[in-house]
């Protein structure tokens, strides 16, 4: 299916064509379900082990990024139990800083391939995507052509994906995780969801990302919820599982836990670990600490009680 241009157009449009009020009114249900207590307090807990911290801006230093790291570390610091967050993602060339940080406790992601817009050479991505593994990341968040995908060059799409990911390699044959962003805000409809979503498994994305957090509409439960059929029907076919990560504009615990549900009904408790679900986020964190405080002490503590990322 993947040996021309042809052949894998035949396929991706070959799949099931996603029905729009049926998706969206399945997500709808699903977030109206009602956690509580014991259930609550683990949900928030697998919550936080889930989250990709994140910062992605022009003005980012190394202070800043340093800050960050310390806090993936200990989230809480008034509170050893609270666990760390899966990874820190940063832009490549602050790699290294929170790696000094981290070390091996927390998981490093940087953005690549001309991220957020992805228009730049193949061999400016394949450069970016080295200097981040080399620098340590332990994970490669790249994002797709929207502009080949959407004119239909999906080979041109599946052999780039496939060209980073052996850029991911490190010197000892191990590779450094690779996110493949499909910026879902301008695929247009659920149909490209599900096609980006088997394209990059095919190409061997180790997980699939809606957004980069830039582009608005950001993650939706619709959205996520097709990504999730098409890694549990991916695994279905192959065997082989790969991992999800909604990113941008999920801001609250009552947002997250939303998502963990759907992560259950939709493609199983295997998918609810930091191994295959993931949160890009970088105020969600906030919102699940002051929760799970409120859960502890029977206390709201404010905004300020916790660090501003």
């Amino acid at each position: 299916m993947t040996a021309g241009e042809a052949s894998l157009r035949r396929f991706l449009h070959g799949l099931p064509g996603v029905d729009q009020v049926g998706a969206e009114a399945r997500a709808a249900a699903l977030g109206t379900r009602s956690i509580k207590t014991t259930a609550k307090a683990y949900a928030l807990d697998l919550a936080i082990s889930m989250v990709d911290l994140t910062t992605l801006e022009g003005q980012d230093t190394p202070g800043k990024v340093k800050a960050l790291a310390t806090k993936a570390l200990r989230p809480d610091p008034a509170d050893p139990g609270c666990p760390k967050v899966a990874a820190v993602c940063v832009y490549g060339d602050l790699v290294a800083t929170a790696k000094e940080v981290v070390g091996d406790q927390v998981n490093v992601a940087a953005v690549a391939t001309a991220f957020p817009s992805g228009r730049a050479s193949l061999e400016v991505k394949l450069a970016d995507t080295r200097d981040a593994v080399a620098a340590g990341a332990d994970e490669i968040d790249m994002v797709i052509d929207r502009g080949a995908f959407l004119a239909g060059r999906y080979l041109q799409v599946f052999e780039e994906i496939v060209a980073v990911k052996e850029a991911c390699r490190r010197p000892d044959g191990s590779h450094a995780h690779l996110k493949v962003i499909f910026e879902t805000g301008e695929l247009q409809t659920y149909d490209n969801v599900r096609r980006a979503s088997w394209l990059a498994m095919l190409a061997g994305g180790d997980f699939i990302k809606t957004s980069t957090g830039k582009v608005q509409p950001a993650a939706t439960l619709p959205v996520t919820l097709v990504m999730l059929e098409a890694v549990r029907d991916f695994r279905e076919a192959t065997g082989v599982q790969v991992g999800v990560k909604p990113a941008g504009g999920i801001r609250t615990a009552k947002d997250a836990i939303k998502y963990l549900v759907m992560v259950n009904e939709v493609a199983g408790d295997d998918w609810l670990t930091p191994e295959w679900f993931r949160f890009g986020a970088s105020t969600l964190l906030n919102d699940l600490l002051m929760q799970r405080t409120k859960l502890a002490t029977g206390r709201y503590s404010g905004p300020d009680y916790f660090t501003l990322d």
